[in-house]
């Protein structure tokens, strides 16, 4: 028990990255229920509790359902704003001082909802978390990969006014029957105008997903990819190109991934030299942010405080900071 106090001091000590969060995953109940009522939007809960109790899922498709559900009381800039910087209050508890943060504009144009009104409203909350909490943070955009390669095409089109607000495109949603060659053409013309990539793959969906993303999209980080371990010849080329993994050990419990966080797999992936590091996915739906992460595998496969120490540090190394910072951050990881 003492050992576990401090490996959880040593976590709470440690800066870390976050580089899988979206955005819309980190809506809390108490504050979905306070924009709906702001807003006039029905919602079919009488109470914050009841909210609560909707967000008992046990599978990827029942969680969109309600993520998506969510999402529809976002109407406002300053609605996007309230939910940004509700996350980095949260990030500033738990020391993540940098923070690569996903969202997903089909979920909100779709809806008739501008896309100017959500990105505006998202930098703006990004722009007050550096000056007043002193964490930075960078943007990616997601494409939905449920929806065609045209609706891609056209968010990509639409995201081209606002290219200096966003450093990479991304791939999530629901996974299987949905694979990254579906979207080879539109990342490709991402890449073209020199976007970052990354994508979802081989959380639900098949290693063979994570090779499609190394090839076809040409990604710089897999999302997830906790299934590599499923295939020999991927998992020593992840390790030989040291291809960072998001890992979401949370998330991979709540959509029973793993039935038990002692069965996961990052202790093994990090110990075979995978560049995985820890992240809280869909927070507020998965029962955790960042350090609840690190406390539950923390206490589930028994880390060492190296690995702990690594597990930061990779944070930094994976993310898309510039060189210099990134080594000043895990200087710091070193000495903390």
């Amino acid at each position: 028990m003492q050992n576990q106090s401090q490996h959880h001091a040593l976590i709470q000590s440690l800066p870390k990255a976050e580089l899988h969060v979206h955005i819309e995953g980190t809506f809390e109940p108490e504050l979905m229920f306070e924009i709906a009522q702001r807003n006039h939007v029905d919602i079919p809960y009488a109470s914050v509790d009841d909210l609560k109790k909707a967000y008992d899922f046990h599978n990827l498709q029942s969680f969109l359902d309600i993520y998506y559900a969510g999402a529809n009381v976002l109407l406002h800039e300053q609605d996007f704003y309230d939910l940004t910087y509700a996350y980095f209050e949260k990030c500033k508890a738990d020391n993540v001082v940098h923070t690569e943060i996903f969202f997903d504009p089909q979920t909100h144009t779709d809806r008739g909802v501008a896309f100017a009104t959500v990105i505006n409203g998202i930098e703006r909350a990004c722009q007050d978390a550096k000056k007043n909490l002193g964490i930075s943070s960078y943007l990616i955009m997601c494409f939905l990969r449920h929806l065609s390669e045209e609706a891609a095409f056209e968010t990509l089109a639409q995201a081209k006014p606002y290219k200096d607000k966003i450093i990479a495109v991304g791939l999530d949603s629901s996974e299987v029957g949905h694979p990254p060659s579906k979207f080879e053409r539109v990342f490709k013309e991402a890449k073209t105008q020199g976007y970052l990539i990354v994508a979802h793959a081989g959380e639900e969906g098949p290693p063979e997903y994570i090779w499609e993303a190394l090839d076809l999209l040409q990604v710089n980080r897999i999302d997830h990819g906790v299934r590599c371990e499923e295939d020999e010849q991927l998992m020593a080329r992840l390790i030989a190109e040291k291809m960072p993994l998001t890992v979401c050990p949370l998330s991979n419990l709540k959509l029973c991934v793993v039935d038990d966080m002692q069965q996961h797999n990052i202790k093994r992936l990090l110990d075979q030299g995978v560049n995985v590091t820890v992240n809280s996915d869909d927070p507020a739906y998965f029962g955790g942010y960042m350090n609840d992460n690190f406390y539950a595998i923390s206490d589930a496969l028994d880390l060492s405080s190296q690995d702990i120490r690594q597990l930061a540090s990779n944070s930094f190394q994976a993310s898309f900071l510039p060189e210099a910072e990134k080594a000043q951050w895990m200087e710091k990881v070193v000495k903390s």
